[in-house]
């Protein structure tokens, strides 16, 4: 059974629903979570049965899984809203991205402040009531536009298509081609299925899978059709894994640019707790909330950015989205690594004061907002190098295969945070010595933290590197669109190297 995306994207909404209201339940019924515990030393209070630990447990595992559903199919099932074979659904597209990850943004910001606060200060049954509220009304919201959407019907497993061309490939491995297609060999070329938005062109690159769609004696049934699926493929599968073959150099690196955000929620906080949190005499921000910086930048700049700044580049570089979708990445990079550039000086300066300053704790007589550079730059990479990626694996990747394209960006992040972890294991191994603390002691004064950031700056710096070496041969996805508006036939569209002209 294939699951179509809307149908992936119901049952992931109901599990997710499920999930919210067991938490609720654990945080509202007596039975479901330890008894109230006043004592000081939390050691002390008795923890969770076995029924209230896996009532919590189950609760997760149905957020878990239901995420699981939500997060590769919504921007697919969105996609599929706009008619991408007209020239105004290509640019509502575009302008898709942007809306919806400063959306996404705006709902962090909500649920990292008023969420946090109503569950830290006022009541965690409340705290847990609202979101579950909230999300009861958007599965009733989703459900009252059923007749309003698009569907695209499922087409079978892209992973079987995929082995097909490796197979018959393999299978046809001592088959010689010529260097370029000479009209001497015939390709297995029907007309594409009416779902599928666009017809890719016969490319030279990775000349080794065409043999997949070289027909030779026996292929062929008598009613014009593949004999066997293994053995014949059409060059439209054929050039569709050329694009996934294509798109792993970038992906890969999009792990380690990503790997500068994830300091946001560790070593960034440990250095708000050492700095001066007071706004006024009575309120303090709490340091784990300093993130909130970077998500008000994101939105503050993406309306700006898709208003003001894509119609100015528009205009001067004929692009539809402004510049390229590597273009934008690649300056997402950037920011990335300015960013590490000015936490290092900026805990250089902190460390300075407090040992200047001389007091026991390691407090620093030092506003907290002497962080706000690096997050705002943290923002600006957020705006331009993750919208950048959710937009080019959902335009590059085959149309059908784009639930895959998002999880791919999904496991990006894993991937930053696993990378991420080995940075920190090794500066703790081989950093300090002698007597010395390593760069990461807990006492931020004795480590070196800047330096710490200033390494993530230099990595970065390479994969810029190796980005740009990606970027500038990256061929993007060029054919013939179903259904009047037409793309460029030619395969020249080669980032760094050409302007597409806005038709």
């Amino acid at each position: 059974m294939t699951w179509s995306r809307l149908l992936t994207a119901t049952t992931s909404f109901s599990i997710i629903l499920n999930g919210l209201v067991t938490l609720t339940l654990t945080a509202s019924l007596p039975q479901l979570h330890p008894e109230t515990c006043n004592s000081k030393d939390p050691v002390s209070c008795g923890g969770p049965n076995k029924l209230q630990f896996g009532i919590l447990l189950l609760g997760l595992g149905f957020l878990s899984i239901g995420s699981g559903g939500i997060r590769p199919c919504s921007i697919p099932f969105g996609v599929d809203q706009f008619d991408q074979r007209t020239e105004e659904g290509i640019k509502g597209v575009a302008s898709f991205f942007n809306w919806y990850y400063m959306t996404f943004t705006v709902v962090l910001l909500i649920t990292q402040t008023v969420v946090v606060y109503i569950q830290d200060q006022v009541s965690w049954i409340i705290g847990f009531s609202v979101p579950t509220g909230l999300m009861a009304c958007a599965v009733v919201m989703f459900f009252a536009g059923m007749k309003l959407y698009v569907y695209v019907k499922p087409e079978g497993s892209i992973f079987s298509g995929i082995a097909q061309v490796v197979v018959a490939a393999r299978k046809k491995r001592k088959m010689k081609l010529p260097a370029e297609d000479d009209g001497t060999v015939t390709y297995y070329d029907p007309p594409v299925k009416d779902s599928v938005l666009s017809k890719l062109h016969h490319s030279n690159q990775y000349r080794f899978l065409d043999k997949a769609a070289v027909i030779i004696e026996g292929d062929l049934s008598s009613e014009g059709v593949p004999a066997n699926k293994w053995r014949l493929c059409s060059i439209q599968e054929v050039e569709e894994v050329k694009c996934l073959i294509r798109i792993v150099p970038v992906w890969s690196a999009g792990i380690i640019s990503l790997a500068a955000m994830t300091q946001q929620g560790t070593f960034t906080v440990s250095q708000a707790l050492k700095m001066d949190r007071h706004i006024g005499p009575n309120f303090e921000i709490p340091a784990g909330s300093l993130s909130v910086i970077s998500l008000l930048t994101i939105g503050v700049f993406l309306p700006l950015y898709d208003r003001v700044l894509v119609p100015f580049f528009r205009r001067i570089t004929g692009h539809k989205s402004g510049i390229t979708l590597l273009q934008r990445i690649g300056t997402g990079i950037v920011f990335a690594i300015l960013s590490m550039i000015v936490a290092g000086l900026v805990e250089r300066m902190r460390r300075t004061r407090s040992i200047n300053a001389g007091d026991s704790t390691g407090m620093t007589p030092m506003s907290v907002f002497w962080l706000s550079p690096q997050l705002i730059l943290m923002g600006l990479c957020e705006a331009f190098n993750i919208i950048g990626q959710i937009e080019f694996f959902n335009s590059q990747f085959p149309e059908h295969m784009r639930s895959i394209a998002n999880s791919l960006f999904s496991l990006s992040f894993a991937g930053s945070n696993y990378l991420s972890s080995l940075i920190v294991t090794t500066v703790h191994k081989f950093s300090g010595g002698h007597d010395r603390p390593d760069w990461l002691n807990k006492n931020l004064n004795a480590g070196k933290l800047d330096y710490f950031y200033y390494l993530i700056a230099v990595l970065g710096v390479f994969n810029l590197v190796y980005f740009w070496y990606c970027a500038q041969g990256y061929r993007y996805k060029v054919g013939l669109q179903m259904g009047g508006f037409e793309e460029d036939k030619s395969f020249s569209d080669v980032e760094m190297s050409s302007k597409k002209q806005l038709k």
